[in-house]
């Protein structure tokens, strides 16, 4: 039964990480109505820029939190140009040529990223613990065996997530982002003003990805294949609703505890490699059944 628990904490905590970055698509989808498909790569851009800001800063009082506050910086910057350069010239055009403006956007930083930070694999030294913590061993014999960095990781992503469904459903800021994504147009005629909220709500999805990159960065290094982690987002957002940020947290328990439970339980009996296709035939059959996902809003259209 130890075991068990093991596994199952275990994929609940990586589902956690998947929700993080499943949380930036759902902030641009629910103010834009548009799929971010820059949002791997803007992970991986913050966590570059915070991972070689803190190698230039060795030295002085404190490297990581200058690094930090720069990247947070960096990062507030590159939605002001986002919204500038790509988004505005777009308002009010078809989703799919915003589709299609974020999917430029993902290889220009992909790109970009690599040429100003380099591409190897850094390591990231955030201070997450690195050894695990026993639980239960009054219950279990052992005890269940926990990663501490992966509890620290779910404590943020849990603080995160509660921090934006009150920003979501509590401020004026927040409504009037949900506006903005029901009808453009609408909103821009009672007076908000889209420029302004696109501004915020791309800078809420690059610190999103800035804390997306930092846990997985300290987990994996910060490499190019850290922007591939977004695709384990996509399974997240069908099972869970592109418009949901508790979705998002749903989705990503289902699919972290599902993926472990099935490589360790079921991988034997197939051979192994469950892990890696668990989420997206899962999704697939999700979508058959309920395409708008968990807590997706049920749009009908009227002839």
């Amino acid at each position: 039964m130890s075991f068990f628990l093991e596994v199952l904490i275990g994929g609940l905590m990586a589902g956690v990480l998947y929700s993080l970055v499943a949380l930036g698509f759902v902030l641009i989808f629910k103010a834009s109505g548009v799929f971010n498909f820059a949002q791997g790569a803007m992970v991986l851009f913050a966590a570059l820029t915070l991972v070689r800001l803190m190698e230039i800063l060795k030295g002085t009082f404190s490297p990581f939190l200058l690094a930090l506050a720069i990247t947070i910086a960096v990062m507030i910057g590159l939605a002001l140009v986002i919204e500038r350069l790509v988004l505005r010239p777009l308002v009010n055009q078809a989703g799919i040529s915003l589709f299609m403006a974020t999917i430029g956007i993902s290889y220009f930083l992909d790109g970009f990223g690599q040429s100003v930070w380099g591409s190897d694999i850094y390591k990231l030294d955030i201070g997450m613990p690195k050894r695990s913590l026993t639980l239960f061993e009054s219950v279990f014999e052992g005890g269940v065996l926990v990663p501490g960095g992966d509890l620290v990781a779910t404590l943020i992503a849990g603080l995160l997530v509660a921090g934006l469904a009150i920003f979501f459903q509590k401020t004026r800021i927040g409504r009037a982002l949900r506006a903005v994504a029901d009808d453009h147009q609408a909103a821009q005629s009672v007076g908000i003003p889209l420029n302004y909220i696109w501004i915020i709500v791309w800078t809420a999805a690059g610190l999103v990805a800035l804390v997306a990159g930092m846990v997985w960065g300290s987990k994996l290094g910060v490499q190019f294949s850290l922007a591939l982690v977004a695709l384990k987002a996509l399974p997240v957002l069908i099972l869970g609703g592109f418009e949901s940020i508790l979705g998002a947290i749903v989705g990503g328990l289902i699919i972290g505890a599902g993926e472990k439970l099935s490589e360790v339980y079921l991988g034997p009996l197939v051979g192994g490699g469950i892990e890696n296709w668990f989420a997206y035939v899962l999704a697939l059959l999700f979508l058959l059944v309920r395409p708008e996902g968990l807590f997706g809003e049920k749009h009908i259209d009227r002839v």
